[in-house]
């Protein structure tokens, strides 16, 4: 069963297995005692700690290692933002951050600081000036991921950097989807990552803080980890993470030039065998594994099920599943479609005849959950009226998309259908079918229920 979800955690790696079999064999004293046991445990942690700095291009003495990406995110974030609190309260993030950052961001707002979000292109990058503009004299921390997470696009973080230094702002970057990779170029102050995205085990992060950044741990601290992440490291693990990360990097150039080939197939393929599809992210600008596409009148979870019923395992940003009602903050921040959304991240050694394979089904089992959802086009007919108006209330994406593209033929050209809903996706994918479609997007009004989208048929 093909394995396509490696931006969600990669198979673990065959290195990772056998350092993390070896380490807890050698590795289970505590490192910081002096008997025989706890200097060989000590003897590991620190060619872990080497060896990852390395990988991440940081002194020893500058990195950490965490619980999780997470963990490490939300520790550098509070540390840097407590140790400028004198400088001000200010921090700027880009829209498509991770949910890491952007729960610590609503944190620090609760409690009194303020925050400005980096807008995106549509193709999901920010430009470099915009952190020009939003950082000032009280801005305490910028935050820039280096490659989303949804959509693989590559963000400009040196450039982003030598502005933010100029500035004085240091500037911390999520690297869990890249540090695989390769090492995050420019003058970055504060790098968190994740080893289960490169293929170590699950329960490790790294923190790297540089040398001169003012950074104050927050809450209770002890001696372990230079006090920005308290209490006994999980070594084995510590050890399995940094001994993938260094096998990983080893194999990358090569790794990410024949994923590359094969995402390019799916770029290109994905887009001719499926009517109606948008694929998203940067073309160029991306990671060389990932690829996410769109799907209209279809529903994310639906589409979801059916591969994996054949024996596919991919994830979505779609918004049409039963769990929420509102599209994934990054396809929103980008403006694109949201629904039928299926993001696919190729592991190591995916084959040509895996993505073949996939790529034989996917069109079948869209066509099948469209026909289910009703998504055949009308028969042609004459106009009815200059203007409709559907009464969407209680339909949940892709629904009322397919009330507007079942209804636009009935108005002629310069006429207006206008789609009543109260499913916040709607707010995002009406104007994204628009651009699909060649249809004039007028805009929306508020009304006692829902909100009211009008459009104009152009052609």
């Amino acid at each position: 069963m093909p394995y396509f979800d490696t931006a969600s955690a990669a198979p673990l790696h065959p290195v990772a297995r056998q350092a993390l079999q070896a380490s807890l064999d050698e590795g289970w004293a505590d490192p910081a005692r002096l008997y025989r046991e706890g200097r060989r445990a000590r003897l590991l942690l620190d060619a872990a700690r080497e060896a990852a700095a390395e990988s991440v291009g940081c002194r020893p003495d500058e990195l950490a290692f965490t619980p999780s990406g997470t963990h490490a995110v939300h520790s550098g974030m509070a540390g840097v933002l407590a140790g400028r609190r004198r400088v001000g309260g200010h921090l700027v993030h880009s829209a498509v951050e991770h949910s890491s950052v952007l729960h610590a961001a609503e944190l620090h707002a609760a409690g009194g600081g303020s925050v400005s979000e980096v807008p995106v292109d549509r193709l999901g990058r920010v430009a470099p000036s915009s952190y020009g503009d939003l950082v000032r004299p009280d801005t305490a921390l910028a935050c820039l991921q280096s490659a989303n997470h949804e959509v693989g696009t590559l963000q400009p973080v040196a450039e982003v950097a030598e502005i933010c230094g100029a500035a004085g702002v240091p500037l911390l970057v999520d690297a869990a989807q890249s540090l695989g990779w390769g090492p995050v170029g420019g003058a970055w102050s504060v790098l968190c990552a994740s080893a289960h995205k490169w293929g170590g085990p699950a329960g490790v992060g790294l923190l790297a803080v540089r040398k001169g950044v003012r950074f104050s741990p927050q809450g209770p601290s002890d001696e372990r980890e230079s006090g920005r992440s308290p209490g006994f490291v999980n070594l084995p693990a510590v050890v399995a993470a940094a001994a993938s990360l260094r096998a990983v990097r080893a194999e990358a150039d090569a790794e990410a030039a024949r994923l590359r080939t094969l995402v390019d197939r799916l770029r290109r393929r994905v887009a001719r065998l499926v009517p109606d599809v948008e694929v998203v992210g940067h073309p160029d600008l991306r990671l060389p594994h990932l690829v996410t596409f769109s799907c209209l009148y279809v529903d994310g979870e639906t589409l979801l099920h059916e591969l994996d019923r054949a024996d596919y395992s991919v994830s979505s940003g779609s918004s049409c599943t039963s769990s929420t009602l509102t599209p994934s903050h990054v396809l929103r921040a980008m403006g694109v479609l949201s629904e039928g959304n299926v993001r696919v991240s190729l592991p190591p050694g995916t084959t040509a005849a895996e993505v073949n394979g996939f790529l034989e089904v996917l069109p079948g089992l869209v066509a099948g959950v469209r026909e289910r959802l009703g998504a055949t086009p009308p028969p042609v007919s004459l106009p009815e009226a200059d203007s409709l108006e559907l009464d969407a209330l209680g339909l949940r994406c892709p629904q009322p998309v397919i009330e507007l593209a079942r209804a636009i033929g009935r108005v002629p050209v310069g006429g207006t259908v206008t789609v009543l809903s109260d499913d916040e996706v709607a707010r995002l994918d009406i104007p994204a079918w628009c651009a699909m479609r060649g249809q004039q997007y007028v805009g929306e009004s508020p009304r006692p229920e829902g909100v009211a989208y009008t459009v104009r048929r152009t052609a």
